[in-house]
C-alpha cells in the first residue's frame, strides 16, 4: 500500500473508525458542480460541523487553483485546508500546480494528486507520476474501465505503489459500472494488498435505483461492507448488490474497531457532490 500518511485517524469526534474521513468533499465536480464561493464555503463549514471527523479533503481542479486560493484568502481558514489536486491539465501540469499550492502552505495543505491514466498506460508514464508527485502524498490514477486491459491497468498502477481510482457513476448508464465489474476490480486489489479509492455515483449509502433518471447507483455502504467481505473471504458479489439498508448496516455495526481498520487501510475515500447526504443517510441506518 502507499506509504503516505493515512487519511483516516481512528474515530475523530466520534465517527466510527469505518466512517472516518471517508467522504471527500468534491462538490466542485458534476453533478453538483457548485461554484468555488460555495464549496469553499460549505467545506469550511462541514469541517468544523458536528459531524466533521466524516468528512476528508476536498477536491480541486489543478486549473482552478487560483480561483480556490482567492477565495481562501477572503476566507482566511484557521488552519489549511486539506486538499487533493485533481490533474486536469496533463502530466506535465503537475509540478506547477504543486509549485502553487506549496507556495500558499498557510491555505492548502497537499495530501494527495489524483489523475486519469492516459488509454496506453505503460510503466514509463507511472514512473512520471512517482517522479512528479513528493513520496509523502498519496498518488491515485485511475485507468480507463473496460475489459482484460483495464484490469491489467489496475495491476500496473498498483504495482507502482499508486492507489487505483474505480469511477462508480456519471451522468450516463454507461458511466455506471455493473457489480461484476466492481468485484473484479476489488479482486485485482485484494491481490496487490492495495489501497483504493471510489469517486461519482455513490450518492447515498444503499445501492438503489434513481427514479427520475433510471440509473441504478452503487452505495458507499455496499462498497464498504464488500471490502470487508473480501479481507475475511465472504460474498463480494452479494454485498454489492444488496439493496436492504438495514442488513449492510448490521454487518457494518459488527465489525470490531480493528476490522473496521483493515477495511478502511483498502478503501481508502469516496469522493461525494455532498457532504450533507452521506450523513443523513448513517444517521438514519443507526451508524451515527
Amino acid at each position: 500500500m502507499s506509504s503516505a500518511v493515512p487519511l483516516h485517524p481512528p474515530g475523530p469526534r466520534g465517527i466510527p473508525p469505518l466512517f472516518a474521513r471517508l467522504v471527500d468533499d468534491a462538490a466542485l465536480f458534476p453533478p453538483g458542480s457548485a461554484t468555488m464561493p460555495d464549496a469553499v464555503r460549505l467545506h469550511l463549514a462541514g469541517r468544523d460541523g458536528d459531524r466533521a471527523g466524516l468528512v476528508g479533503l476536498f477536491l480541486c481542479q489543478a486549473s482552478r487553483l487560483p480561483e480556490l486560493i482567492t477565495e481562501l484568502v477572503k476566507a482566511k481558514p484557521a488552519k489549511p485546508v486539506a486538499l487533493s489536486l485533481v490533474i486536469d491539465t496533463g502530466l506535465g501540469g503537475v509540478p506547477k500546480a504543486l509549485s502553487i499550492v506549496e507556495s500558499r502552505a498557510e491555505l492548502l495543505a497537499l495530501r494527495m494528486v489524483e489523475m486519469p491514466a492516459p488509454a496506453d498506460i505503460d510503466d514509463v508514464w507511472l514512473e512520471r507520476v512517482n517522479e512528479f508527485v513528493p513520496e509523502d502524498v498519496i498518488r491515485v490514477v485511475e485507468p480507463r474501465r473496460g475489459g482484460a486491459e483495464w484490469l491489467e491497468g489496475i495491476r500496473r498502477v498498483v504495482e507502482h505503489g499508486s492507489w487505483p481510482k474505480i469511477r462508480t457513476g456519471g451522468l450516463s448508464h454507461e458511466a455506471f459500472p455493473s457489480v461484476d465489474e466492481v468485484a473484479d476490480f476489488l479482486s485485482v486489489i485484494s491481490a496487490g494488498e492495495a489501497s483504493f479509492k471510489a469517486t461519482a455515483g455513490l450518492h447515498n449509502a444503499v445501492r438503489h435505483t434513481e427514479a427520475a433518471t433510471g440509473f441504478t447507483h452503487h452505495g458507499f455502504l455496499n462498497l464498504l461492507v464488500a471490502t470487508a467481505r473480501l479481507l475475511s473471504g465472504g460474498d463480494v458479489r452479494a454485498a454489492l448488490s444488496e439493496t436492504d439498508g438495514k442488513l449492510l448496516a448490521e454487518e457494518a455495526a459488527a465489525l470490531s474497531d480493528q476490522a473496521a481498520h483493515a477495511v478502511r487501510a483498502v478503501f481508502g475515500s469516496y469522493g461525494s457532490c455532498s457532504l450533507s447526504a452521506p450523513v443523513t443517510d448513517l444517521e438514519e441506518l443507526g451508524l451515527l
